[in-house]
């Protein structure tokens, strides 16, 4: 045998050894990259995706908040939260499809970047809006509510990244649900229903009334 067949022969486990080292740790940073309860992507995996789909100016990124989540929590306990965090989850993932991507941002909040084909993201979301508030199956009819919806398109505002864009969109979310209105899309008209944003002193808001407007 020669010394070239040899070597490589004697080298087999430490390159079998190597391949799956690589691969746990490719299994490992992807478990990290999901959220254990919904399997979407935790913050930083959405955020790495998401910032790919801006590319693409047809990009649209939406956050969607669960109306009366903790009533539904106390009221019916942890499990009926979960589930409809659950279901939440699986039809925001479906609605937005592989070319697109959606995450888990924490709590009973996602955010998620469509790529809007055909310019129809506002007839989109509002179908999604209302399979958003389906009840669950194989749960009490009595745990299920509203998620409510906040859309900016990327191409009306070129300069922001995807934070500038979540906020936008968060700011129009809450405006949504103030207004019990289901959905608001940001960058059409000014409603001065908040003066920093959905939240005060959260990092990020703006000083200014937020622009926001109807779901159109």
């Amino acid at each position: 045998m020669s010394t070239v067949a040899t070597f490589l022969l004697s080298a087999l486990p430490l390159i079998a050894g190597w391949a799956v080292h690589v691969w746990w740790l490719r299994a490992r940073l992807h478990t990290a990259r999901r959220d254990p309860l919904t399997g979407l992507r935790t913050r930083d995996g959405f955020t790495r995706r998401a910032t790919v789909l801006l590319k693409d100016p047809r990009a649209v990124v939406v956050l969607a908040d669960v109306d009366r989540f903790k009533q539904i929590n106390d009221t019916h306990g942890h499990g009926a939260g979960d589930a409809l965090l659950k279901a939440t989850a699986d039809r925001l993932a479906h609605h937005v499809g592989p070319s697109g991507v959606v995450g888990r941002l924490g709590g009973d909040e996602f955010a998620a970047v469509v790529i809007d084909d055909h310019g129809t993201a506002g007839d989109l979301l509002a179908v999604l809006h209302g399979v958003l508030a389906r009840p669950i199956e194989g749960q009490d009819p009595a745990v299920h509510t509203t998620v409510s919806l906040g859309w900016v398109r990327s191409a009306d505002f070129p300069a922001d990244d995807l934070s500038g864009l979540l906020r936008r969109s968060d700011e129009a979310m809450y405006a949504a649900k103030q207004a019990r209105a289901g959905m608001r899309r940001a960058g059409l008209g000014r409603l001065f229903a908040t003066v920093t944003g959905r939240r005060a002193g959260r990092t990020g808001a703006r000083t200014a009334a937020p622009v926001v407007g109807v779901a159109a």
